[in-house]
């Protein structure tokens, strides 16, 4: 590829990654698969968590619901091997490939006749990579400096989501919390630092988060 259409493409995703909340962020990232990235017919995100648990989200097709499944039943395939082995992984014949016996049928009967999986992040408690899928033989022999580029901007894309989500986050649990410290306050008539000790004590004694805590304390007081 060229260094122009290499500048043409990384200008094209940076407007179309642009970070939003994460699902929106997910979302953009496979519409964009499918419009920048050669040979993409179909994408979508595997999620692997850290209790082994595999998600698919924002695919751009019904029918990847079912491909993707398929996968992780098989424990076999592109999409699940990026996401749980390999950084990088390109089948362009998913019928001669003898790493996936299994799924390969599959694939093909459905009119899938190779596949790519980008490794897009590791997080602590889940790990997600990029599902790409073609109708064509031979799509996605050469990724190369392409695959790359994307999962870089794809990457940034996601940790800025990522961020928004902490910090909304933080913010609605401090809130929540100190609803319920005021409902102590005034149900026992003690002052703002001691009604803090008594929830953390509730939630150091029945081992569950202070937040969770606070949330009970608000919905019996509502109701």
């Amino acid at each position: 590829m060229t260094d122009e259409r290499l500048v043409d493409l990384a200008q094209r995703m940076a407007k179309t990654l642009t970070p939003g909340d994460l699902d929106h962020t997910l979302s953009g990232i496979t519409a964009a698969a499918v419009e920048a990235l050669p040979d993409t017919d179909y994408a979508s995100i595997t999620i692997l968590h850290s209790d082994g648990r595999l998600e698919t989200a924002a695919p751009t097709d019904e029918l990847l619901w079912g491909l993707d499944a398929a996968q992780y039943a098989l424990r076999e395939g592109p999409c699940y091997q990026a996401a749980a082995d390999t950084v990088h992984i390109a089948a362009p014949d998913l019928a001669r490939d003898e790493r996936f016996p299994q799924y390969a049928a599959t694939a093909v009967a459905a009119g899938i006749h190779a596949q790519a999986g980008i490794r897009l992040f590791d997080a602590p408690k889940s790990r997600g990579a990029l599902n790409l899928y073609a109708r064509d033989l031979g799509a996605f022999s050469d990724l190369g400096a392409i695959g790359e580029l994307f999962r870089h901007q794809a990457a940034m894309a996601i940790d800025y989501a990522r961020e928004i989500h902490n910090l909304r986050e933080a913010i609605r649990t401090r809130g929540t919390i100190g609803t319920a410290v005021g409902i102590v306050m005034e149900r026992y008539h003690l002052r703002d630092d001691r009604a803090f000790a008594f929830l953390t004590r509730l939630s150091q004694d029945g081992n569950v988060r202070l937040r969770e805590v606070a949330e009970r304390l608000i919905a019996t007081t509502h109701t």
